[in-house]
């Protein structure tokens, strides 16, 4: 039995949720806009457009291994070099987390859209290398960076949501209402 026939439904799963997923993101984007919040292209680049990333990942991974391989051998670099590419955009994100000014990152900022996805990427590059030699163990790992993508993206999602719900600008009728800051 192929190593992946074991994963299809996991795959499936993940898979469908990342891509529901990435359509509301789209939404709170929209919304973001009409509460007439202050923002600026580092910003939405440090804390909107990851989420649609690690959304966007969570489903490549899942169709990568869904895909009807014959060799281990294409999956495996794939996996690997999306590894790399990850690790690679989430020093992006570091860099305009750090380079915008509208809002001030804490701590739980820094661990949601740096850290916890830093990890999940290291994870595939290093089990995209491990799945030629130990696929079952290395589809464990996989999975699990999936699905943490996906619960980053979810809980940065959310982060984004609250935020909007509590920080909007007042427009020119209503009077300042002091601005909510995120815990």
């Amino acid at each position: 039995m192929h190593p992946f026939g074991a994963w299809e439904s996991f795959y499936v799963i993940v898979g469908s949720s990342a891509a529901a997923l990435t359509g509301l993101q789209f939404v709170v984007i929209v919304l973001g806009t009409e509460v007439n919040l202050q923002a600026n292209v580092h910003t939405t680049r440090a804390f909107g457009t990851p989420t649609i990333v690690h959304f966007c990942a969570a489903l490549l991974i899942s169709a990568l291994l869904s895909a009807p391989w014959h060799f281990i051998a294409g999956p495996a670099t794939a996996i690997a070099a999306f590894g790399v590419t990850g690790i690679a955009y989430t020093l992006i994100v570091v860099r305009h987390a750090r380079r915008q000014t509208v809002y001030k990152p804490v701590l739980e900022d820094w661990i949601w859209h740096t850290v916890i996805p830093l990890i999940a990427y290291a994870a595939l590059f290093t089990s995209g290398l491990a799945l030629r030699h130990d696929a079952q163990s290395a589809l464990f790992v996989v999975g699990g960076s999936a699905l943490l993508l996906l619960f980053v993206g979810i809980h940065n999602a959310w982060d984004s949501v609250t935020y909007l719900a509590m920080s909007r600008r007042p427009t020119k009728d209503e009077p300042e209402a002091p601005t909510a800051t995120r815990e």
